[in-house]
């Protein structure tokens, strides 16, 4: 082997010992399955995240029952991931506060993370998919959804721990990714110039024959596709579509993914399954949610609203 190929190597080496050092978790992919949980629970760079909250019934007592070994509780409309502000429901909270909360349940830097629901519906798996694109905002690339949940990890016949969660506390550093956040002004400007939008809320809600309670007006933001987010997961269960279910009803819907896309809903939830569904499992490029969603989009009358729009159910039929 000649100098240059002897420096090549090395250069090369050093490279994949910082990549190493950089990361020391398992590798992971948006949604891992029990067989590949089961695989690596024991590696110490793995964070389970058990996010099970009142939108499925659970609390810290049902997670105390009955969890994954190793998990750490997080409830997802208890512990912090979202937060009110001037009347929206549902916004994303100060980063220190999240990322102090994500040190709290012991996740650093190096740390693999896999976001488990409770398994039972679709906006039970939104739970997942909105903290999920916290962690992608806050810079943390190793993020994972267990498909199909905690219900799925029982049905595989999962070994199962009780009481409750007592992780040490640990820093987690941000690198924010600010292109994956939509605010008001961004949505009005992509409207203007003629972006994507893309509306996550039932078929009633999207044609506007009713409305979030919050929301000031029915209707939809003018252009926007529909993409409803319980289309994207298996009736009954927190099992999301492969990649090539989710492409064709990307298609069907009308999405066209070569510019930017934003997703959004009535609180940013429902618009985070399908932020995951474009971004993650469709591979889109330049995805964004916003997170006041209509909530905070009809506050302002003077925003346009469209009325009597054909929902994707209406175009499967």
């Amino acid at each position: 082997m000649n100098t240059r190929a002897l420096l090549t190597t090395a250069f090369s080496a050093g490279l994949l010992a910082l990549t190493s050092a950089a990361h020391a978790g398992p590798a992971v992919t948006p949604l891992v399955d029990t067989d590949w949980l089961a695989s690596n629970l024991d590696d110490p760079d793995l964070a389970v995240i058990d996010v099970r909250s009142a939108i499925d019934g659970s609390n810290a007592e049902t997670f105390a029952a009955g969890h994954i070994p190793g998990a750490v509780y997080a409830s997802y409309t208890g512990a912090g991931w979202r937060q009110a502000q001037d009347g929206v429901p549902g916004k994303l909270p100060p980063v220190e506060r999240v990322s102090n909360l994500i040190g709290s349940l012991g996740v650093d830097n190096d740390d693999s993370v896999v976001i488990v629901p409770a398994g039972v519906n679709s906006t039970d798996f939104g739970s997942a998919a909105r903290v999920y694109w916290t962690f992608k905002y806050l810079g943390h690339e190793d993020v994972a959804i267990l498909n199909g949940g905690y219900q799925a990890w029982v049905d595989a016949g999962g070994d199962v721990a009780t009481g409750a969660s007592q992780p040490q506390a640990a820093d987690f550093e941000v690198d924010l990714q600010p292109e994956l956040l939509a605010d008001t002004a961004a949505v009005e400007a992509a409207l203007e110039g003629g972006d994507q939008l893309v509306d996550a809320r039932p078929a009633a809600q999207y044609s506007g024959e009713a409305k979030h309670p919050a929301a000031r007006a029915a209707g939809t933001i003018p252009g926007a596709a529909s993409l409803e987010q319980q289309l994207l997961v298996e009736a009954g269960s927190a099992r999301f579509l492969d990649r090539g279910r989710v492409e064709s009803l990307i298609e069907t819907a009308g999405i066209d993914g070569d510019g930017p896309v934003v997703s959004f809903c009535n609180t940013g939830h429902w618009a985070a399954t399908a932020w995951f569904a474009l971004s993650e499992v469709a591979g889109l490029e330049s995805v964004a949610l916003y997170d006041g969603s209509m909530t905070e989009w009809t506050q302002d009358p003077s925003l346009p609203l469209a009325q009597g729009q054909r929902a994707l159910t209406e175009l499967l039929n």
